[in-house]
This record gives structure tokens, sequence and C-alpha cells, in this order.
């Protein structure tokens, strides 16, 4: 149990990467009110609830539709993650859990960024839901385990909502070398996690039998 909540919280918490997305929020709402960067915080982090919680608990039955085994998904998922990863290490925005460039430039002329690209993709993006699909598949329908794979879920959009209240502080206090060293380290951990995606997807896969 402990163990399926250390991954389940590790790799949520990189994935959805709560100080990258508050340093970049703070970066897009400096003309703001306090009030109304609040609103956008509680607005946005819901909005990606929401989103990644319908990945969570409807995201295999999908796949099964159309006839995606787990293995193929670990698989599939760990390679996604790892690409992910390998962008964080070198601290490239490729999408994954940031905005691109065009993204970017798009939001800076938005007055309320809540939904894009707030709660997706910066919170909810393509790595936060392939690994809330592929933590929750891997529980083998225990319910004990989905329990936690949700509660740290839920514990790491809540960190992202503290994070996004503070972000002003945490922007002037880690600045752009201290986030992208964060970043780094969290992307290596990221790159060890999808690999051992990848192992046991290829091992289940019984392909090497």
């Amino acid at each position: 149990m402990i163990d399926v909540a250390i991954v389940a919280f590790t790799t949520f918490f990189v994935t959805v990467s709560p100080v990258d997305v508050a340093v970049v929020y703070a970066a897009l709402t400096p003309a703001h009110t306090i009030a109304a960067r609040r609103r956008m915080a509680f607005r946005a982090t819901l909005v990606a609830t929401a989103i990644l919680l319908a990945f969570a608990l409807i995201g295999e039955t999908l796949l099964s539709w159309l006839g995606i085994s787990l293995p193929a998904l670990r698989t599939a998922g760990g390679i996604l993650l790892l690409l992910i990863g390998i962008d964080m290490v070198f601290a490239r925005q490729s999408g994954g859990v940031s905005t691109t460039e065009r993204e970017t430039l798009e939001a800076a002329g938005r007055a309320d960024i809540s939904v894009f690209p707030l709660a997706t993709p910066l919170i909810a993006g393509p790595g936060a839901m392939g690994a809330a699909i592929l933590l929750m598949a891997g529980t083998g329908g225990d319910t004990l385990h989905q329990a936690t794979v949700l509660a740290m879920l839920l514990l790491v959009l809540l960190v992202t909502l503290g994070c996004l209240l503070a972000a002003v502080r945490l922007q002037a206090l880690l600045g752009i070398t201290g986030a992208q060293v964060l970043t780094r380290i969290l992307g290596v951990l990221l790159c060890a996690l999808a690999v051992q995606f990848v192992f046991d997807g290829i091992a289940d896969s019984g392909i090497l039998a």
C-alpha cells in the first residue's frame, strides 16, 4: 500500500509539476489583481481535477473497448512519460507538462487563463492524463489500491492549488534557474519511473517468454 502511494504521488507530482505550473502562472498574470488570480487558481484546479478524475476512472474502460491490452498501455505510457522526462531534463517545452511557445503567446492575450492554458495543458496535460490511466490500470482492480491512487492524485492537485495561490512568492524565491534545476531533478525521477513501466509492460506481454 505504501509502495503504491509513493509511486502514485511521485508520478503525479512530476507529471503535474505544481512548482513549474505556479512559476508559469505568475509569469502569465502580472497585471491581474490578487482576487482575480485566486479565482483563476481555484477554477483551474477544479477543471483539472474533473479532467484527471475522468481519465482515471474511465480511461482503462475506454482503452479496453479499443482492444488495447494492459501490457501495451504500460509500455506506451512508459514511453510517453520517458519522452516527457527527457524534455524536463533538458528544459525543453514540448507541451507534455508545459505550454508550447504558441500556446504561451495565445495565453498572454487572454483575460482569464483558468481553463486554457492553466487547467489544461499545464495542470492536466498529456503526461498527467497518461499517468492517471496507467496507474489506475496497474492496480489490477484492487479497490484499496485504486482509492490510494485517487487520493494521491487529489493530494497533488491540492499541493498544486497551494502553489498557485503562492505563485508570485514562489517565482521570486526560485527564479528561472531554481525552477529549471527542480524540473531537471524531477525529470530524472520521471525517466526512471517511465523505464520501469516499459520493463513491466514488456515482461507482462509475454513476448520474451
